[in-house]
């Protein structure tokens, strides 16, 4: 049998890092038995970086069964279809004092990439598989800048990233695994809802997960028949405060849209529904009205701080009285957080399961290194270099959007309540009895 491109990877690490995602363990299962079929050892590291950005050979050495765990056959058999995440996971980001390419030559803003590099190198580590979002990809790509700067004797770590989030707002990719899953648990906590907005005549204003993008949303108005749903890809001129599709968001604007499909359904004799909104909304309403919330390192708003479906709610009941005359009760609701570790969809556990042969695939049978492993089509590997979906200057990754040309944008046109924009309208009255 002619040697394989990556024969020398003998020990490989798996860290898991950011939020957990339904079918973790698949990804993390599947991946560790390709290579321990074949006769390599796999390690795994506890709750993503937090112990690797501390490590010293000293003073935090790394344990085993209690930083790590060389992985046997009895850790991940029958694991595919378990909730949570294996290895535990963290938000720990050892790139986190990295803002451009000149950063990556100063040691002090180095110093955990140091430490995870060193950790590796120290345990034998031959490659990483880095599963996660997009700031766990761009801190395996620092990793691999790092790399670059060391002496040409140094040993090097080859790394590959399995891309994860709910959100499915990563580059690269059609569908990442655990969306399917989040939408199918929110959607039917949306039909719950619509069944007791009925049985109430109310409404709902509901808020999901999703960061920026708006996904989840779609995909929850769409499976939930949700009357009504909103993203960040809907704002235009007409919902902003100048005017212009960039603009800040109008948060009156905003709520007339929805005190618009509320009375349009009245007069039509429907006195319920359900409003979706995409979290990310928020990143676009003005600063007065997001003061005093969290932010990250990079600036961007804690959107699980910001109770954005209350807000909304208690200012279109405002309107709508003002507009009719009449009381109308909209109930908020935030949901994301109940989705993240249910039982994973069919589906999400074939593609966890193929992303991480995957992994396999891309250090021994293609030999690469610096590669994102994707899937197309008939769950067809691909494998996409980091130089493609990273920005060599602010090395930063670019998020994905609904696109408003896309047929999925039509769908969820098409299937929400018409409303009939028009002066003078006004909503009919519920009869009594």
């Amino acid at each position: 049998m002619p040697e394989l491109k990556g024969d020398a990877i003998r020990r490989v690490a798996i860290v898991f890092a950011g939020g957990p995602a339904p079918a973790a363990n698949a990804v993390i299962a599947a991946a560790a038995v390709s290579f321990m079929e074949d006769g390599r050892e796999v390690v795994g590291f506890f709750h993503g970086y937090s112990n690797l950005c501390r490590y010293h050979p000293v003073t935090h050495r790394l344990l085993p069964d209690q930083h790590y765990r060389i992985l046997g056959q009895a850790d991940v058999r029958g694991v595919r279809n378990t909730r949570g995440v294996l290895l535990g996971t963290a938000r720990t980001n050892p790139g986190a004092e990295i803002r451009t390419a000149a950063d990556l030559d100063d040691p002090d803003k180095t110093r955990s990439l140091h430490a995870v590099y060193t950790g590796l190198v120290d345990l034998g580590i031959d490659a990483l598989i880095s599963i996660g979002g997009d700031g766990t990809l761009r801190s395996a790509n620092l990793l691999v800048e790092y790399q670059k700067r060391l002496p040409a004797e140094a040993r090097r770590v080859a790394i590959v990233h399995l891309p994860k989030t709910i959100d499915n707002d990563y580059r690269g990719i059609d569908f990442t695994f655990g969306f399917f899953t989040a939408v199918d648990v929110m959607a039917k906590e949306v039909e719950n809802l619509r069944a007791d907005a009925a049985a109430t005549s109310s409404w709902f204003v509901v808020a999901t997960m999703g960061r920026k993008a708006g996904w989840l949303s779609y995909g929850v108005a769409i499976a939930g028949e949700a009357d009504m749903v909103l993203a960040a890809e809907d704002i235009d001129g007409s919902l902003t405060i100048d005017g212009s599709d960039d603009g800040p968001l109008d948060l009156d604007r905003l709520c007339m849209r929805i005190v618009q499909t509320v009375a349009e359904a009245e007069r039509r004799g429907k006195h319920d529904g359900v409003v979706v909104l995409a979290e990310g909304l928020a990143e676009r309403l003005p600063e007065d009205i997001v003061a005093g919330t969290q932010r990250d390192e990079y600036g961007q708003l804690s959107l699980g701080d910001f109770d954005l479906a209350r807000i909304v709610a208690e200012r279109a009941m405002v309107l709508y009285q003002q507009q009719t005359g009449e009381r109308k009760k909209l109930k908020p609701l935030q949901l994301g957080y109940e989705s993240r570790c249910a039982p994973p969809h069919a589906f999400d556990v074939m593609l966890g399961s193929q992303l991480g042969i995957g992994a396999y695939r891309a250090l021994v049978e293609e030999g690469l290194h610096a590669h994102m492993v994707s899937v197309t089509g008939q769950l067809d590997l691909q494998y996409l270099p980091f130089e493609r979906l990273i920005d060599g200057q602010t090395l930063l990754t670019e998020m994905r959007y609904i696109r408003r040309d896309s047929d999925l944008y039509r769908l969820a046109r098409f299937l929400e309540q018409r409303v009939e924009r028009r002066e003078g309208w006004s909503p009919g009255r519920r009869s009594e009895g």
